[in-house]
């Protein structure tokens, strides 16, 4: 293995890093050994990687016998990228994408994402890979390992009290989440301000009393005034509710009409843990059931 010093300096040579595209590369080949471990990676899988740079997880995951898939936005990086791995390219055990992985179709087949990721898609791409999981059409995904910022692992952990919010709740319809390595600034090349944390989340396939898009916009809803109580921030209909089959606004207005006494609607939205989404979006689902 040439590592990953050797292949970000080469990318360095080549062209200056892009901060705006959040080029901030692993240097600490440990850590990426560390990495590809926790995701569990092995022969038979065939792994999504986002933003390969200049392909130092890359590399590691290709020594573990898998198949991979690499979504680069950065030309330059991608021109090194096809300088640096010709025979896997050329053998089909490497496929590189030229594009941005919140709009590229990726491969039906993938079994596993690992990621270091540009920080500031960290969300989206949260979206994209669960809309991916549970496509019908594509095969499920195993397990996700991203390297992210600390602070947005512990939104998505809901590691304290203050983290308890949409995105973490969202992310625990389909997956259970859990925290790994924190990364120091001293890993990266150049390095950021930040900390940075693993991030690993497993498919728990878990079905809801509900429709689940349902409860997507009610958590939402919740949270997007999050000092309130639910009473004031589920009074309206969400603009997009006309997206889920059956309902609208008319429905919403007589659902939320048939809990307006329910205690439940007086509490705020971090003290409701997913189980009490669940219940609270069953009772609402089941409050105007349209003849």
């Amino acid at each position: 293995m040439r590592g990953a010093r050797w292949l970000v300096d080469s990318l360095r040579g080549k062209q200056p890093f892009n901060k705006s595209l959040g080029q901030h590369f692993l240097v600490h080949d440990d850590v990426l050994e560390r990495t590809v471990a926790w995701g569990e990676v092995t022969k038979d899988d065939h792994v999504l990687e986002v933003g390969p740079g200049p392909g130092v997880l890359t590399e590691v995951l290709l020594n573990t016998g898998c198949k991979v898939t690499a979504i680069e936005l950065d030309s330059g990086a991608c021109e090194h990228l096809r300088s640096v791995f010709i025979p896997e390219l050329e053998n089909g055990t490497l496929t590189l994408i030229e594009g941005d992985a919140l709009k590229a179709r990726w491969p039906n087949d993938i079994t596993r994402i690992v990621a270091n990721i540009p920080y500031q898609i960290s969300s989206p791409l949260i979206d994209v890979l669960t809309r991916h999981h549970r496509n019908p059409h594509t095969q499920p995904l195993e397990s996700v390992v991203m390297l992210v910022q600390e602070e947005f692992a512990e939104r998505v952990v809901m590691e304290y009290e203050s983290d308890v919010g949409s995105l973490g709740m969202v992310v625990a319809l389909d997956f259970e989440p859990e925290m790994g390595e924190r990364v120091g600034p001293h890993a990266f090349s150049p390095m950021p301000k930040v900390h940075s944390r693993l991030l690993r989340m497993t498919p728990h396939d878990e079905e809801w009393p509900c429709d689940r898009r349902l409860l997507v916009m009610m958590i939402h809803a919740g949270f997007s005034q999050r000092r309130k109580k639910l009473k004031a921030t589920l009074r309206s209909a969400p603009k997009r509710i006309s997206r889920i089959p059956g309902w609208h606004a008319g429905r919403w207005k007589s659902a939320y009409a048939a809990l307006h006494d329910d205690p439940r609607l007086d509490q705020r939205p971090e003290t409701f843990d997913i189980d009490d989404w669940a219940e609270l979006g069953a009772d609402f689902e089941g409050g105007d059931q349209e003849e």
